[in-house]
């Protein structure tokens, strides 16, 4: 999936290659911040060198057109592609220092366990459901993912123009919580459901801060949300609401770093800056910022009413983890959202 999403592409910040007494990290922009690896400028003086990219797929075609990077940041739903693609080599995950405290609970089993080499770890997730004006709609109309179908609210929803989210609500909505093992049966019921409710949308969002103005201007009422939007908007005395607790569930997304087989920049300094964005200390400038730290013991020492107020709070209902999934499947689900999504 395409996440997080802080702007389109940018000019890189350092660069265009590394060298091997130095790093190189492909990455969105905002994750530059020195706030979210501040343990590696203290060891080191400065960050390293960044290059950015707007979306995974952009990425992707651009470190298979021969650019080089050391690290690449990408979201669980890549990953498959990126393996089978011949991009990636293996962490160690002695020189993980947080490596027993990642939070193999955040989404019901451990994504790096697909294989026996680890290709991805896990660094900040985050909490996607609907984000509503609670002036204008009821909590028991959001009480239900069956919202998003309901005549009532036709031309004042939104949904995310992102395949993975957009599917990981419609698994939701008819009954699917685990897209690792999905029939065609259940495909095609998720797919129909989002043709269905394309009827009822004003817009697909494609950044958050679109979707602040879309719901702050009135113009939607209800969207398919991450959790960045709850602070943000009740930040700025919005009346929002965040209903994680549909009887259907909610999902969570889940990115992290992968190791790039062809860096020409140092593996110690692409350890040193893995153990410092999952650090303890980083991970209350990644909350600042909407994104929760894969670290367990990070999270822990915010509190929950700091988890809550920022929607990562703990819920008690299915959980649709946006995991790493088959590529063929990705490939039918991105084909099939473009079609729903052009009308037809």
């Amino acid at each position: 999936m395409t996440r997080p999403l802080f702007a389109l592409a940018l000019l890189a910040a350092g660069p265009a290659m590394a060298q091997d007494d130095s790093l190189l990290v492909f990455d969105y922009s905002g994750f530059e911040d020195p706030n979210f690896h501040q343990p590696y400028v203290e060891a080191h003086g400065q960050g390293p060198d960044f290059s950015f990219f707007g979306d995974e797929q952009e990425a992707f075609q651009k470190l298979r057109s021969g650019f080089r990077a050391d690290v690449a940041h990408i979201c669980a739903g890549s990953v498959s592609t990126w393996a089978e693609s011949g991009l990636l080599e293996p962490w160690d995950t002695s020189r993980i220092d947080a490596w027993e405290n990642i939070n193999r609970d955040l989404v019901g089993e451990d994504v790096t366990d697909d294989t026996e080499e680890v290709l991805f770890v896990p660094t900040d997730y985050g909490s996607t459901a609907i984000a509503y004006n609670t002036d204008t709609v009821p909590a028991e109309d959001v009480a239900s993912l069956s919202v998003f179908e309901n005549p009532e609210y036709a031309g004042a929803m939104t949904l995310p123009d992102n395949v993975d989210d957009a599917y990981a609500l419609a698994y939701l909505a008819t009954g699917t919580t685990d897209w690792g093992s999905v029939t065609d049966a259940q495909f095609e019921a998720a797919s129909d459901w989002l043709r269905n409710v394309h009827e009822n949308l004003r817009t697909y969002w494609t950044d958050p801060a679109e979707l602040a103005q879309l719901l702050a201007s009135g113009e939607v009422q209800i969207a398919w949300a991450w959790n960045e939007t709850l602070p943000t908007l009740a930040e700025e005395g919005f009346p929002i609401g965040f209903a994680r607790e549909t009887e259907e569930g909610s999902s969570l997304w889940l990115c992290g770093y992968v190791n790039l087989a062809d860096g020409d920049g140092s593996e110690d300094l692409a350890y040193d800056y893995l153990n410092a964005i999952l650090a303890p200390v980083s991970a209350e400038p990644l909350m600042e910022s909407g994104f929760g730290s894969a670290n367990e013991a990070g999270m822990q020492q915010m509190g929950e009413d700091v988890l809550v107020a920022s929607g990562l709070g703990a819920i008690d209902v299915p959980v649709f983890a946006q995991l790493p999934l088959d590529v063929e499947l990705r490939e039918r689900q991105s084909a099939e959202f473009e079609r729903i999504k052009a009308g037809f």
